[in-house]
């Protein structure tokens, strides 16, 4: 076999042999069909006589087609009553629940479950580095007063996690922008258990399902947006940040995102193996000069 085969064949099984391990740390966000889609709160309307069936399979096809689009510049009240408009908030990536205040099951478990994801995060994403806003859409009855109070009755305190009321028109255009379909049926709304990624320029990056999703779920595909989208404008913190987007794990034992090690000892063993293959093609050649 000639020295170039031996070299070529060398190179192929190195690259073959590191790069699964090093992919396995990319973490890309979870696929929005793995993250618990059938999930509509308060179960069927069909249950309701007179009200008209929640369908499950047009909710999720209509929430997948929102990917992408851009989400305008809507004007909102907070818990103090001021007007705030949408564009305030970008800039940085925004974390989007709609939910009704009255509703006693699935908005709870899911701004619960908000705030253990983010929670599990905090040793690794800045609170400040995202904007979280939980917009109340039953619009008789979520008045500003109304969601300060559900705010507190759920002890949510983090920095950057708004509580916010509009009109019925500014509802019915976030909810078609962001794919969020709701139907009012006996005693509250049917309406998937939905929360939306938003980037830092305004558009629907993804959505997670389910009234209980997996903390990776919701974090992963933050973490995207926060360390990969969202960079700072020096070439040392862009740097930083991909490392930190690649070199942190979900550790389900502890519930919290740690660091992890494993990758630079994966390039300092690929780098080792790449300069052996180098040297071993290296004199293979000059022995084929001097025969």
């Amino acid at each position: 076999m000639s020295a170039r085969r031996v070299f070529a064949a060398g190179l192929a099984l190195l690259l073959g042999f590191a790069s699964p391990a090093v992919l396995a740390h990319g973490h890309s966000a979870p696929k929005a069909e793995a993250t618990g889609e059938k999930a509509p709160a308060h179960g069927r309307s069909a249950e309701s006589p007179g009200s008209e069936i929640f369908d499950e399979a047009k909710a999720l096809a209509t929430s997948q087609a929102a990917i992408g689009r851009t989400v305008s510049d809507h004007a909102f009240r907070n818990t103090r009553g001021q007007t705030v408009k949408f564009s305030s908030y970008l800039g940085r990536p925004v974390v989007l629940s709609l939910i009704y205040t009255s509703c006693d099951h699935t908005c709870p478990l899911i701004v619960e479950g908000i705030a253990r994801a983010l929670e599990a995060a905090d040793g690794e994403l800045d609170p400040r580095g995202y904007t979280v806003l939980t917009v109340g859409f039953d619009t008789r009855v979520d008045t500003p007063a109304r969601m300060r109070l559900y705010q507190s009755s759920r002890g949510i305190t983090r920095i950057g996690w708004e509580f916010l009321s509009a009109d019925a028109s500014t509802i019915e255009r976030l909810a078609a922008e962001t794919g969020f379909l709701y139907k009012p049926r006996a005693g509250g709304f049917d309406h998937l258990a939905q929360v939306t990624l938003i980037d830092a320029e305004g558009r629907v990056y993804r959505q997670v399902y389910g009234e209980q999703f997996a903390t990776a779920d919701l974090v992963e595909p933050l973490r995207q947006l926060v360390y990969g989208q969202h960079e700072e404008a020096t070439l040392i913190g862009s740097l930083v940040n991909r490392v930190r987007l690649v070199c942190t794990v979900y550790d389900p034992a502890s519930g919290r995102y740690r660091f992890s090690y494993a990758i630079f000892f994966e390039i300092v063993i690929g780098a080792a193996s790449l300069l052996a293959v180098l040297i071993f093609g290296i004199q293979l050649w000059r022995q084929s000069k001097t025969a």
